[in-house]
């Protein structure tokens, strides 16, 4: 099936057509007649399937002309660097329509904001918080949205939206068309898609937790955190193959470790985006990685979410995840557009339970590579890591020390009985005197 068969008009296909696209992927093509259709989807598919155009297409080919000021299409996403993505593909297809798209995300002026929903908007592409701040102040209303599309809903539930999203919902007339799409699901999901979507219909293109073919997987197993960075650091100087590297870290500050590691092996070679970073300085490091400009980008799962980032050779996963899909969404970001791509994970003793989580989910076992006899085993450990107690490394058992661990002196050893006067005049009185009804008795 090509684009051409589809119910688009003349505006998108020439915008399609700029963008060298002429066949829709599968998302696209099952989602394109359900959402012209008016009924409420769920869209289940990986990174890198085409989510974005599967509901921008059809809502796009059904708004008309208007000289309303309020949104009709609204585009939640869970983060900054993931709404801006979106707003950009959206502009990308209304080059030749008389559409206003506008964008709006915390971490900026909200005045300036406000003055850009002035002059009225069409599709609006929010992040949650901002959005409500918005609303709140009236420098938007949502009363009017006919299409309510939840990009990435499971992280924007984990980042603790919920709250947000419900008032959001409240606010919205219920005579809207509800969308969602998502590389995973999960049980939180489901209740928010039973209390808020109507009878919606399901496309799911790849079971959730099913790879990409394309893509080459191996593991290493290794002890602990600053051996992983030794691991990686022998990965990077030795495999000339590692041209384009997305590296994930657990956190912000795991992912400040391996960047400051990296910079001094390999200076300027790398870039990191994580929550503590500024808008501006994210949007260059993700921009130098696109272009090539450096070698590889170190990021978290939030600032990750969603990003768009083409040719990428190899994803290298720092820690093993405790949930098996953030696995799969993580190297989904390669071997995309009908190139191999290459995946590594690696795993510590205490993340074994995770990974086997992970193979069964994908019901297939990923090769394991044994640790390379040049990289050095470091005793070194994080914090969180001497309180995990495994084959090799058990704490001993706290001992006394002294001064704070004294015998208690007798004094010291009475057991608190409360007030004993006030107990006797209980027991006397059936109730306690106050010292004025006593001198109100004597006068």
């Amino acid at each position: 099936m090509t684009f051409d068969q589809l119910n688009l008009n003349a505006s998108l296909l020439k915008a399609l057509e700029d963008l060298g696209f002429t066949e829709p992927t599968p998302i696209q093509q099952q989602a394109f007649s359900t959402i012209m259709s008016g009924r409420d989807v769920v869209g289940i598919a990986q990174t890198g399937t085409g989510k974005t155009f599967a509901y921008l297409l059809p809502t796009l080919r059904q708004l008309t002309f208007s000289k309303q000021k309020e949104p009709r299409i609204l585009i939640l996403a869970p983060t900054r660097e993931l709404a801006i993505q979106l707003e950009g593909e959206a502009k990308k297809l209304c080059t030749y329509m008389t559409v206003r798209v506008e964008c709006v995300y915390g971490g900026t002026n909200i005045n300036t904001q406000k003055i850009q929903l002035m002059n009225g908007v069409d599709v609006l592409v929010a992040t949650p918080g901002r959005l409500l701040d918005l609303v709140l102040t009236n420098a938007v209303s949502i009363k009017h949205v006919k299409h309510l599309v939840i990009d990435e809903v499971d992280e924007m539930l984990d980042l603790g939206f919920r709250p947000q999203l419900t008032r959001i919902f409240e606010m919205m007339s219920p005579k809207r068309q509800n969308l969602l799409f998502s590389a995973t699901m999960t049980e939180e999901v489901d209740a928010m898609i039973n209390e808020y979507f109507r009878s919606p219909l399901t496309i799911e293109v790849m079971r959730s937790g099913t790879p990409l073919e394309r893509i080459d997987q191996k593991v290493y197993m290794a002890p602990n955190f600053y051996t992983k960075i030794n691991l990686l650091e022998h990965l990077l100087a030795t495999d000339e193959s590692m041209q384009k590297v997305l590296i994930f870290a657990a956190s912000k500050k795991l992912a400040d470790i391996i960047h400051k590691r990296l910079e001094d092996r390999f200076p300027e070679q790398f870039e990191i985006i994580h929550g503590n970073k500024s808008q501006n300085f994210r949007m260059n490091a993700v921009a130098s990685f696109e272009k090539g400009l450096c070698r590889g980008l170190i990021a978290t799962d939030i600032m990750a979410r969603g990003l768009d980032v083409t040719d990428v050779t190899h994803v290298i996963n720092i820690n093993t995840p405790d949930e098996p899909e953030t696995y799969i969404h993580r190297i989904g970001r390669t071997g995309r557009a009908d190139s191999d791509g290459s995946a590594v994970l690696f795993v510590a003793e205490y993340e074994q339970e995770y990974f086997e989580a992970i193979e069964q989910l994908m019901e297939k076992e990923v090769p394991q590579v044994d640790l390379p006899e040049e990289v050095q085993v470091s005793d070194q450990l994080l914090e969180e890591e001497r309180y995990i107690p495994t084959q090799k490394n058990y704490l001993p058992e706290p001992t006394l020390r002294g001064g704070g661990f004294h015998e208690k002196l007798a004094k010291n050893k009475k057991v608190n009985m409360g007030n004993r006067r006030l107990n006797a005049r209980l027991a006397k009185y059936k109730k306690p005197i106050k010292r004025g009804a006593k001198r109100k008795g004597k006068n």
